[in-house]
C-alpha cells in the first residue's frame, strides 16, 4: 500500500509574509529578553561583589578549616535544654503555619482573577505582597514591642509572613482549576460562596495541603532564627552560644536542628504522598 503524501497547504503570499513577520518578531523579542537577563545578571554580580576566586587563596582556606575544627566535638552537655527549645521552635512553626493557612484561604479566594473582579483582586494582592515582602525578623521585632519577649511574638511573625506567601500560592492554585464544576454549580443558581465551597475548594485542597506542609518545614527553620531577637525557641540558645564563642555547643544545637528538620521532612513527604 503506497503512503499518501501530506497535502501541501496553499498559503497566499500575503499570509506567508505576515507569518514570517510574526516569527521574526517573536525571535527578536526572545533575543531582547535574553540580552536584558544577561545585563541584569552582570550588574547584580557587580553590586553583590561576587568573587569566587577568594576560595582559591590557601591562607583563607586554612582559616576556614581551622574555624570549622573549633565546632568539633559537639558539646551535648545541655542537650535537654536544647531539645526543649527545639520543641518550642517546632510549636511556633506549627501555630504560625496553621494560623497563616486559615487566613490565606479567604485572602487567596479574593486574590483570584477567575473568582472576583479586578477591583477586588488587585488590592488583595498588594496586601499579600506587603505581608510577603517584610521578613519574619522584622515582624518579630514589631510584635516583641506589642506582646513582649517570647514565643508568641515569633508565632505572630511567622503567621503574618506565611499568610502572605500561602495566599499567593493558594490563589495561583485557584486560578488553575477546571472551570467546568464551577460553571455547573453556578447554573443551579448557587451563590458565590456556594460556588467557592463546592466548586473551587474540592479541586485545590490537595495542592493547598502540600503548600502548607512545605511552608511548615520552612517555618521551623525560620523559627530557629527568631530567638536571636528574643522571639523564643532554640534561637536564644544558638545566639548565646555564638556570642560566647562556644562553637562546640553551637554544633550540638545545629545537629539537633538538622535531626528535627529531617524528621519533619520525612513525615511531611509521607503526608503529601498520601494526599496528592
Amino acid at each position: 500500500m503506497k503512503q499518501q503524501k501530506p497535502k501541501e497547504l496553499n498559503i497566499s503570499p500575503a499570509v506567508a509574509a505576515m507569518l514570517e513577520q510574526e516569527a521574526k518578531l517573536v525571535t527578536n523579542t526572545r533575543i531582547f529578553f535574553l540580552i536584558l537577563i544577561i545585563i541584569i545578571l552582570f550588574v547584580s554580580a557587580i553590586q553583590s561583589e561576587l568573587n569566587f576566586f577568594l576560595f582559591l587563596d590557601p591562607e583563607r582556606i586554612n582559616r576556614i578549616a581551622q574555624y570549622i575544627r573549633e565546632y568539633f566535638p559537639p558539646d551535648f552537655t545541655y542537650w535537654k535544654v536544647y531539645l526543649e527549645d527545639t520543641l518550642i521552635t517546632i510549636g511556633m512553626g506549627i501555630w504560625g503555619t496553621l494560623l497563616a493557612a486559615i487566613a490565606a484561604i479567604p485572602l487567596s479566594i479574593l486574590a483570584s482573577n477567575n473568582v472576583f473582579p479586578v477591583w477586588v483582586v488587585q488590592p488583595t494582592r498588594r496586601v499579600l505582597d506587603a505581608m510577603r515582602a517584610i521578613n519574619e525578623l522584622v515582624f518579630a521585632l514589631i510584635f516583641i514591642v506589642a506582646v513582649g519577649l517570647g514565643p508568641f511574638a515569633g508565632v505572630l511573625a511567622l503567621f503574618i509572613h506565611t499568610a502572605g506567601t500561602l495566599g499567593k500560592l493558594f490563589s495561583e492554585a485557584v486560578e488553575a482549576i477546571e472551570p467546568g464544576p464551577v460553571e455547573g454549580i453556578r447554573a443551579t443558581g448557587a451563590s458565590k460562596i456556594q460556588e467557592v465551597i463546592y466548586g473551587v475548594i474540592p479541586q485545590v485542597i490537595p495542592l493547598w495541603t502540600s503548600f502548607t506542609l512545605y511552608r511548615f518545614e520552612s517555618n521551623v527553620r525560620s523559627a530557629s532564627v527568631l530567638g536571636i531577637v528574643g522571639a523564643g525557641g532554640i534561637g536564644v540558645s544558638l545566639y548565646q552560644s555564638f556570642g560566647s564563642f562556644e562553637y562546640q555547643k553551637v554544633c550540638a544545637i545545629l545537629i539537633i536542628l538538622i535531626l528535627a528538620t529531617s524528621i519533619i521532612d520525612f513525615a511531611s513527604a509521607k503526608i503529601r504522598a498520601w494526599l496528592v
